[in-house]
């Protein structure tokens, strides 16, 4: 696995609008916090950037040292109304003051007006409800539970599949890494998870096939009948790309399962509220989930998700029986309820789209400077990638992606770590608030790392 080098360097001085880069990298004074978090946490937590957040507003990210970034990240595309909104911190103040902090489940007025929020964003408000929980992997630990559990009180036993994707990623808990599709997540998983099967996702690159005939074959090459499936869950896009249905699959999808009464699932954890041009990707494709799953950018800001489903799946268990310990606190409620008021309010979802027919094409320019070793880009708004490959093939490239997002990150310009299933995409998902001038200041950041790693490519 590649790694960020922890060794400070000398690195350009940089001073513009919107960033300021004016000591060494990773900063000389910083590596005793590193050392003493190497010494409290697992490793794991050790695959970022090296460095140490001290404020964040809007699109930018400082250290305590005097250094800014623009930041590519979101956090890991969370805020979507920016980071420190001026509205989601008073509320959250005023509501310390009272104060209130935990109800467990009892009722609040701050639920109720979320959850009325939320339902009002689903295809059919009416038919809908609204489960509040705290993180997005128990967000969909609940949807497999209510889908499992509407086959098997429709169907009985027979109805046993969750049919999921190759290269999914829905979480970190068991049920949300049975259902995901990145083998090397899943070594230990050992006789777990018979019954989650994955089908290879469409996504033109990393495979080519991109008809609905593949996904039947494949079905009936693992000898799983129509009639066997409790669900279909998939990512609105991969997060390993990003990584988008083509929309006659997104539609054949619906029409195989609406006919042989199986449950659609939408991960929308990474895609939602407003990120790709719409208010959730499953927009782009006019499809209607049975189960709409959210986190991350519901809030910007504080830990909380919702399951967003029709209400005869909602409704399967009795008071008492499905339930969190943290469902709707009041905090995490507070910021999500303003978290929407903003992206309503301003427009947040279009500038997304706007920004995505400047960011999007530029890219492409960008990638087709270097297409031997810039394999692909996918892209929507506010959120795309490009996966780096060993040169003239599709074989991912994890250190010459690591060069990149390094170098990005000592000239101002901040990412999370590349992703992929072989850690060789460079992610692009700034704050929905980043206007056109930082955004193609950015971007000039991103030819300048791609042309100082790849010059003779």
């Amino acid at each position: 696995m590649a790694k960020y080098n922890l060794e400070p360097v000398e690195v350009a001085h940089v001073k513009t609008k919107y960033r300021i880069i004016k000591t060494k990298l990773p900063v000389p004074e910083s590596l005793p916090i590193f050392r003493d978090l190497e010494k409290s946490e697992p490793r794991s937590m050790m695959g970022q950037p090296p460095v140490i957040w001290d404020k964040a507003e809007g699109f930018c990210v400082w250290d305590k040292w005097g250094n800014r970034w623009i930041d590519w990240s979101s956090g890991v595309l969370i805020a979507n109304a920016g980071h420190g909104r001026k509205e989601i911190v008073d509320a959250i103040k005023q509501a310390i003051r009272k104060p209130l902090l935990s109800t467990y489940v009892f009722a609040h007025e701050k639920r109720r007006e979320l959850t009325l929020a939320l339902k009002q964003l689903a295809p059919e408000p009416g038919n809908y409800r609204v489960f509040l929980l705290t993180t997005g992997s128990e967000a969909i630990e609940n949807s497999l539970k209510l889908a499992r559990t509407y086959a098997l009180e429709k169907y009985g036993p027979k109805r046993k599949y969750v049919v999921s994707f190759q290269n999914a990623f829905h979480g970190r808990t068991m049920g949300s890494q049975l259902a995901g599709g990145i083998e090397s997540l899943k070594k230990w998983l050992v006789d777990e998870g018979r019954n989650f099967v994955q089908v290879p996702f469409p996504d033109g690159f990393k495979n080519e096939d991109t008809s609905f005939e593949l996904f039947e074959r494949s079905l009936k090459e693992k000898k799983v009948k129509p009639g066997e499936i409790a669900c279909v869950i998939t990512e609105s896009y991969q997060g390993v790309g990003p990584d988008f249905l083509p929309f006659d699959y997104a539609k054949k999808l619906e029409r195989f399962c609406r006919e042989n009464d199986i449950l659609t699932i939408f991960d929308e954890i990474q895609a939602g509220f407003g990120r790709t041009g719409k208010m959730f990707c499953f927009e782009h494709y006019d499809v209607k989930p049975d189960l709409i799953v959210c986190g991350k950018g519901i809030s910007s800001s504080l830990p909380i998700s919702a399951v967003i489903g029709r209400k005869e799946i909602m409704d399967l268990y009795p008071p008492g029986s499905m339930t969190s310990t943290h469902s709707a606190s009041p905090l995490p409620v507070i910021a999500a309820i303003e978290n929407l008021k903003i992206i309503k309010e301003k427009n947040l979802t279009e500038n997304a789209g706007k920004m995505g027919e400047i960011l999007i094409p530029e890219l492409h320019r960008i990638r087709n400077k270097y297409p031997h070793v810039l394999g692909c880009v996918q892209g929507r708004g506010l959120v795309a990638g490009i996966q780096v490959v060993k040169k003239g093939t599709k074989e991912p490239d994890p250190d010459t992606a690591l060069m990149i997002n390094e170098r990005c990150f000592h000239k101002g310009v901040l990412m999370f770590a590349p992703v992929g299933v072989g850690g060789e995409c460079i992610k692009i998902a700034p704050p929905l608030v980043i206007t056109e001038e930082a955004l193609k200041e950015s971007l000039g950041v991103l030819e300048e790392a791609c042309d100082e790693v790849l010059k003779g490519e």
